[in-house]
């Protein structure tokens, strides 16, 4: 059986007088624990910052301002942030995951300036929907943190530091997720992730069958730009 670093960690710790059997329990389940914050913390956060996102997409009238330009590079940073996040989720963590979670996170960060960049001129991108954006950014960071320090010797690996790295993408064989949970996780993704963009896909291109690019708006005589404003931030009367 090929012991992972937790597990090498904690054999080493068994040789140290020192250290208390409730430190090596704790090393031994570091995995584990690890697996569950991702499923039962950083998955949830993710998917719900998504949609969130989606819902302020709407209130903002993406169809009618922006357009299929925009949903579509929204439909990119869900792919790339859910790289990391399916990545430790399903396969063997090595340097090749690694590599791929870290140039994921790259592509990402360059298509979310993108995406604001695009959309600031088009529609009214507010204050809430800027922090979801951080959000949104930070999940697939924290996914990605979790799996380098867990896999301390894998990273070593990716840097020329701990023997010959392994760029093969495996599913996971070392205490793989039950059938049921990976039904569950994908079918999760699919219903909070894939359908409301794919949704305000459609609805964009019903309304603007193309995707090239919105002129811009024109700035008002007072220099704000001239978006339609945000209907729950209308003052009443």
């Amino acid at each position: 059986m090929k012991l992972r670093s937790p597990h090498l960690a904690a054999l080493r710790a068994l040789a140290d007088p020192t250290v208390r059997p409730r430190d090596v329990r704790r090393a031994l389940g570091v995995e584990t624990a690890t697996r569950r914050w991702l499923i039962g913390g950083v998955l949830p956060l993710w998917l719900g910052a998504g949609l969130a996102d989606w819902h302020r997409h709407k209130k903002t009238r993406i169809e009618t301002t922006a357009g299929p330009r925009e949903s579509l590079i929204h439909s990119l940073m869900m792919a790339e942030a859910g790289v990391p996040i399916a990545l430790g989720l399903f396969c063997e963590v090595n340097p090749g995951v690694l590599a791929t979670c870290g140039t994921a996170l790259t592509v990402h960060g360059a298509t979310a300036y993108w995406d604001v960049s695009y959309a600031e001129q088009r529609r009214r991108v507010t204050p809430l929907e800027q922090h979801i954006h951080s959000l949104l950014e930070v999940v697939p960071l924290m996914a990605t943190g979790f799996l380098t320090v867990l896999y301390w010797d894998q990273a070593r690996a990716l840097v020329g530091q701990n023997g010959r790295p392994d760029f093969r993408l495996r599913l996971k064989h070392h205490d793989p997720l039950s059938r049921r949970t990976r039904i569950a996780l994908l079918a999760a993704m699919g219903l909070f992730g894939a359908v409301p963009y794919g949704e305000e896909m459609l609805r964009c291109l019903r309304a603007r069958p193309t995707l090239k690019a919105q002129p811009t708006a024109e700035p008002a005589p007072t220099a704000t730009l001239a978006i339609p404003a945000d209907p729950d931030e209308v003052p009443a009367g």
